[in-house]
């Protein structure tokens, strides 16, 4: 990482806009980690909220709000209880971004929990997304057990753990890096919170190998900030 950025001389890394620097780190970073040494996936989405929310779609609108923070714009769950129900058990407040299905992914994200549940006090990161009854995603809750703090599949049926993960995640009033990575060629899923280079969670499942992607909680409050997802477009047919 340090030789790649020492032979950026400044004037390079000041016509680099913002998101173009972040990207090259990024591609460096995780470069020196990927134990599979897949190429890294372009960026295809990027949001701050800095316009508002318009990009994505969500299972239950008046459970969203947008605030500023400190100078920071963040989009976020105004309460536990949604008016969504869905058909099986599943997390009741979903997020999607619009018109984006993807094979390989990598999604980075800001977190903060804004309410202290106890030991399910969560936030959720949705991927290959289906439909209501066919998808994954990653219950991040705070003590692990076989409903929280797993890697997670709905498929027609209610929520099933496809890991058996002990490590607590450490939940408090600041701010938190959340990434998730799927590679559906070989079946890997790995979830990393704040530390990106030890995965806190893995397993490896094909199931389904291409969808949409979000953010949310099965029934928790939490603010979102700067989203950026990379990897591969899925085709329209299916």
């Amino acid at each position: 990482m340090g030789e790649m950025t020492s032979t950026m001389d400044n004037t390079t890394i000041e016509h680099l806009g913002k998101f173009q620097l972040f990207y090259f780190i990024l591609t460096a970073v995780l470069s020196s980690h990927d134990i599979n040494a897949q190429p890294i996936p372009a960026l295809v989405f990027h949001d701050d909220f800095r316009e508002g929310s318009t990009k994505w779609e969500t299972t239950d609108d008046a459970s969203w709000t947008l605030t500023q923070q400190k100078g920071r714009s963040a989009w976020g769950l105004n309460k536990r209880k949604s008016d969504y129900q869905p058909k099986f058990r599943s997390p009741h407040n979903i997020a999607l971004i619009r018109d984006l299905e993807l094979t390989e992914t990598l999604i980075d994200v800001e977190v903060k929990s804004t309410r202290d549940t106890g030991n399910h006090r969560d936030c959720c990161i949705f991927f290959q997304y289906q439909d209501p009854e066919h998808f994954y995603y990653v219950h991040l809750g705070a003590k692990p057990d076989p409903h929280s703090g797993q890697i997670m599949i709905v498929n027609g049926a209610a929520r099933r753990a496809l890991t058996t993960n002990k490590k607590p995640v450490p939940w408090d009033d600041q701010w938190h890096q959340v990434r998730l990575e799927r590679d559906p060629s070989s079946g890997r899923i790995a979830v990393f919170f704040d530390d990106l280079r030890t995965p806190l969670m893995q397993v490896h499942d094909k199931t389904f190998l291409s969808g949409r992607v979000g953010i949310g909680s099965f029934d928790d409050m939490n603010d979102f900030t700067n989203v950026n997802i990379y990897g591969k477009r899925a085709s329209t047919k299916r």
